[in-house]
């Protein structure tokens, strides 16, 4: 199986005024083509930092980090992923349409491409028909939708979301669980997902990364036994609830330690 992300002894402080932080220590984790991994873990944990360095957006000051076999400032450059962020963070000023196009107007694609892939992400994502629309007059679950097809547009294999449905209420989040799976089944991206759910973490993974708090680390690794095909009431059975239970037990060790 490929190896789309690796992380060897990862290590990241930070320098401030009142002396370092240590963020994350001694991280080993391997994620494969078309893994959906989630992380969790307590606030201030290092989940958000961890997906910052695949992104190439922080960089660690310890051990190695390799994306598609290219150091993340590479892979950052060859649009090896696409990134959705906690907030939608779309431009008021322009249409849903004109915010998923932005991404590929700076990487240069023809307008014709360009409209092909806006129309065929907001089908992705059951946009179709909205193109033309303003994020204001959008929900918030759309408007996350609208951020998942901006970050598809370009087609890149990686898919990094960090912790995109934490604001919403649990009915939309739902609805927008079983379409992110949905669209992984679809598609097979690689997904990193970040979270404070442990529902959300085990209805959606292959793998649950539990982190401990600060400075983080890996405490467990937990390979999922549950079905690609999942309905929401899978969350009833017994074996989602094991996973959860030891999610939670994970959780509760990291402190410990």
């Amino acid at each position: 199986m490929k190896t789309v992300i690796s992380a060897k002894s990862l290590d990241l402080t930070f320098q401030t005024n009142d002396g370092p932080v240590h963020a994350l220590k001694g991280v080993d984790l391997d994620i494969h083509k078309g893994d959906f991994v989630s992380f969790i873990g307590p606030s201030g944990c290092g989940k958000t930092t961890f997906l910052r360095c695949i992104a190439g957006l922080e960089h660690p000051t310890g051990g190695t980090l390799s994306v598609n076999g290219m150091t993340p400032d590479e892979a950052r450059r060859a649009r090896a992923y696409g990134y959705v962020f906690q907030a939608a963070g779309l431009y008021p000023w322009r249409t849903i349409g004109g915010n998923i196009r932005l991404p590929l107007e700076i990487m240069g694609f023809s307008k014709a491409e360009q409209t092909r892939r806006v129309a065929e992400t907001l089908e992705l994502v059951e946009l179709a028909g909205f193109e033309k629309k303003y994020p204001w007059q959008l929900s918030g679950g759309m408007q996350q939708r609208a951020s998942i097809a901006r970050a598809l547009a370009f087609d890149a294999d990686i898919l990094l979301m960090d912790e995109p449905f934490g604001a919403l209420d649990e009915i939309v989040r739902d609805r927008l669980n079983e379409e992110l799976l949905a669209l992984w089944r679809r598609t097979g991206k690689t997904i990193a997902f970040v979270t404070h759910s442990i529902p959300e973490a085990v209805y959606l993974s292959t793998r649950i990364v539990v982190m401990s708090p600060r400075p983080g680390r890996i405490t467990d690794v937990i390979d999922s036994p549950l079905p690609a095909e999942r309905p929401l009431d899978i969350r009833d059975e017994k074996v989602f609830i094991d996973i959860a239970h030891r999610v939670r037990e994970g959780l509760r060790g990291g402190y410990q330690e």
